[in-house]
């Protein structure tokens, strides 16, 4: 977009905001459905204050929200998931509050390698029997931190290694492992590439990309549908909107493609604000945006 149209389509969005913002939340959610939202809005659930907590769920409720990114941990830790009755909790949580879980995340890998620690191939082989038995798609393999693979061939060439050996699994069990680090989209290509499967796939984060300098509109046509299993759409210090991603772009890359997966709120909180009133903002936000594409 050139400016011009980009400043007027700002102050419609944010005309449309004030207008969602008037309406009760239930409401809200009801007015953004009919008006033909054709995506799922969800959070992380580190990022609202509940890693690995069922009362996740209650939080993402008050938001507005249609479902929780649920943090998958190493084994015995607290609400382990590799436990029937503690997926049943969670089953009957989603239930209660009508919400769904989006997906599984393994941010545990930025702490303890995929690339080098032997622990992590049981750990991602526990998350490909599980995610099933939840009835969900997608688990987030994360690559930060001490997990960083970025400019290290060796590491990457050991990640395609290890994910070629559990990606028949994968396949088998109907879901995805999604790779999330600070690779562009010719290196996140040459891994799913080495891997040979659909079962592995890139989860997608606007804000990570950008602090990198790519040009994240051109990588998400370059990976394409096929290859992104779930995008989070995130700012650090900024609400959604008013941050250094230009999401109306991002918007029209997204429907070029064909995406009609989950979006995933994560950050995008600033001080003088509760979380709850930071992620209300965020989420009707993106449900005008993306109804308006």
């Amino acid at each position: 977009m050139d400016s011009i149209t980009r400043r007027q389509y700002l102050a419609d969005s944010l005309s449309s905001l004030g207008a969602l913002a008037a309406l009760p939340l239930c409401a809200t959610l009801v007015q953004a459905r009919a008006q033909g939202a054709a995506f799922k809005i969800g959070a992380c659930d580190w990022s609202i204050g509940k890693t690995q907590k069922p009362e996740a769920f209650a939080v993402a409720q008050e938001i507005g929200l249609d479902g929780v990114e649920v943090s998958f941990g190493q084994p015995g830790s607290a609400n382990d998931l590799r436990d029937a009755s503690v997926r049943a909790k969670y089953q009957e949580v989603c239930q209660s509050t009508g919400l769904e879980i989006s997906s599984l995340a393994m941010g545990m890998l930025n702490s303890i390698p995929y690339a080098s620690d032997p622990r992590t191939e049981g750990w991602v082989a526990d998350v490909v029997e599980v995610l099933p038995k939840l009835g969900v798609k997608c688990c987030l393999l994360a690559f930060f931190g001490n997990g960083d693979i970025k400019g290290d061939r060796a590491k990457q060439d050991e990640v395609i290694r290890r994910l070629k050996k559990v990606a028949p699994r994968a396949e088998q069990a109907g879901v995805v492992l999604g790779i999330e680090s600070w690779l562009n989209a010719d290196d996140h290509l040459r891994i799913l590439d080495g891997v040979g499967s659909p079962a592995v796939q890139v989860y997608y984060d606007v804000c990570n990309m950008t602090d990198q300098g790519y040009d994240i509109c051109k990588e998400i046509r370059q990976l394409g549908k096929d290859r992104i299993c779930q995008i989070h759409i995130k700012e650090n210090g900024y609400l959604i909107g008013q941050g250094k991603v230009d999401l109306p772009p991002v918007r029209d890359a997204i429907a070029e493609i064909g995406y009609r997966g989950w979006l995933i709120l994560e950050g995008a909180t600033v001080r003088g604000k509760s979380l709850v009133e930071c992620y209300q903002h965020n989420q009707k936000y993106l449900r005008t945006l993306f109804a308006a594409g």
